[in-house]
């Protein structure tokens, strides 16, 4: 019998069951990304605490492997003092003649439309080790990014 009049089966056609990728690196948390990352593994085992049907634990068990992993993995770094752009600090900056400001955060933390970049995306790469009124380059061009104020990321959670 030909290949193309064989019987496929639904399994086939479902999307392979691999593990999430986890970044790769240091899993470095703030206080905040290591609650936030604690929360995620809670409210996935209540789930699957809850879950009798088979494709919904599927569904549970996958994301839950990672959250665990990253949990396990994580290392809470210290509140930094703020006299260098790093891990844990809330930076302003100006960019093209824009005035932005970011926190620089844990892969798991990281919501670009918040505010909150990882510590291993280029731009903050690009800042690290910077201090106030100093600029740096970034995107190939010299002198790209001028930093405004660094502060630690506690600070600004305090004012909103």
């Amino acid at each position: 019998m030909s290949v193309a009049f064989r019987r496929e089966s639904d399994e086939e056609h479902l999307e392979p069951k691999v593990d999430l990728p986890i970044p790769p690196g240091p899993n470095l948390v703030t206080a905040r990304g290591l609650a936030l990352t604690q929360a995620k593994v809670a409210a996935l085992e209540a789930a699957l605490a809850a879950t009798t049907d088979e494709a919904a634990l599927e569904k549970v068990k996958r994301p839950l492997k990672y959250w665990r992993t990253r949990l396990a993995t994580a290392q809470p770094m210290p509140v930094p003092d703020g006299d260098a752009v790093t891990f844990g600090c809330t930076v302003s900056f100006r960019l093209n003649g824009a005035e932005r400001t970011i926190h620089i955060v844990g892969d798991d933390e990281a919501d670009p439309a918040a505010g909150y970049i990882a510590f291993s995306a280029p731009l903050a790469r690009a800042m690290m080790a910077a201090e106030a009124g100093e600029a740096v380059d970034f995107a190939g061009k010299v002198d790209a990014i001028e930093i405004v104020a660094i502060r630690p990321i506690e600070d600004s959670s305090a004012n909103g």
